[in-house]
């Protein structure tokens, strides 16, 4: 799995001549770490204000954030299989009728997964995103620099995976499907670019 490798090994994975990693996995992982840098200021002893009432508040993110981590970091790998079954589904026989059809029934499904694995990226980067705004009002402010790059890493991921959404809604032929996750792409990145805003915001 990419996520065990030792980061010099992931960084060769991701730049050899193999189809995979890609950019959907690289997404992924920006979003990881993103959502990790907001749970390191969420956790830091000092707050913002001082107070016992930010307390609450920055552990729930906290705890968000690290469980969205841990899906963004499951997705690094998640996207590699995703692209790796539409490979195979390209490499089943297509001799006879029956087998062009079990073919072409493969190659759909298998873009249907290729499309909802960066479809989840951008859930998870926009959550995070979330999350940040209240880390943004109320961490230490002396991590704000932390603050604006965990955003910045969250927005980049969320912004690749549409990238990889797109070009795989291409390949799908179910008008219905592709017109939700179409409607659900503008959504996301609409709210993913009012809570960088926002936390920008609180942040000044």
């Amino acid at each position: 799995m990419l996520r065990r490798k030792p980061f010099d090994e992931l960084l060769e994975a991701f730049c050899s001549s193999d189809p995979t990693p890609g950019g959907g996995s690289a997404s992924a992982l920006a979003g990881a770490v993103g959502a990790s840098l907001l749970a390191m200021v969420a956790g830091l002893p000092k707050t913002r204000h001082a107070a016992e009432e930010d307390r609450p508040p920055l552990d729930g993110a906290r705890a968000a954030l690290l469980a969205l981590r841990d899906t963004l970091a499951e997705l690094v790998d998640a996207d590699t299989e995703a692209y790796d079954r539409v490979v195979a589904a390209f490499r089943r026989p297509k001799t006879t009728d029956e087998e062009k059809a079990a073919r072409a029934a493969a190659v759909q499904a298998a873009f249907r997964g290729a499309t909802e694995t960066p479809l989840a990226v951008m859930r998870a980067c926009e959550q995070a995103i979330r999350h940040g705004s209240v880390v943004a009002a109320r961490g230490n402010s002396a991590a704000s620099s932390d603050v604006q790059v965990g955003l910045e890493l969250a927005a980049a991921g969320l912004r690749g995976a549409r990238l990889n959404v797109e070009i795989n809604l291409g390949s799908l032929k179910d008008a219905t499907l592709v017109a939700a996750v179409k409607a659900e792409v503008e959504r996301l990145t609409g709210a993913a670019e009012a809570g960088v805003a926002d936390a920008r915001a609180r942040l000044a």
